[in-house]
């Protein structure tokens, strides 16, 4: 506990004083009156409370939601949907044509490479078994009577 100061005493201490200063109110301006057309004034109301006060004001009209606006006859959903169906057919239309137009391409190389070696091996042919007649390459043999004994050729 404090030193000097016993349980049972009261304690001592120094008394304030304060005075309320007054305030003193603004200047109150009056509200700009505002002109209303004589149809328009609406009219005032009276409500009587549980505890048996009046309290008189004008009226006021609720809040009216803004009106919403139709919904279409058919969802976005659905109409994305089917957006995307007709996208993909015509994607895999292409698909088709593409795989088409691979297996056309394929059968055309196909046929050049087997044209190019008909072509080359006829050409190996002809410079096979043709005479070198005049070229100097070769040797011409004349063979009339050709005699074989005991597998020994005689010519």
């Amino acid at each position: 506990m404090y030193p000097n100061h016993t349980p049972h005493a009261p304690a001592q201490r120094a008394v304030e004083v304060h005075q309320l200063t007054p305030i003193t109110p603004a200047a109150v301006t009056p509200a700009p009156v505002v002109p209303v057309q004589p149809g328009t004034v609406p009219a005032v109301a009276s409500v009587v409370l549980p505890d048996g006060r009046v309290v008189t004001g004008y009226a006021i009209d609720p809040a009216r939601p803004e009106p919403v606006a139709a919904k279409p006859a058919v969802s976005r959903t659905a109409v994305n949907v089917a957006l995307g169906g007709v996208g993909f057919l015509a994607v895999c239309g292409g698909l088709l044509l593409l795989t088409s137009f691979i297996a056309a391409l394929t059968a055309f190389i196909t046929q050049l490479i087997i044209l190019a070696a008909v072509i080359f091996g006829g050409w190996i042919a002809v410079q096979i078994f043709s005479t070198h007649g005049g070229r100097g390459g070769g040797t011409t043999l004349n063979i009339r009577k050709a005699v074989f004994k005991r597998n020994k050729f005689y010519g």
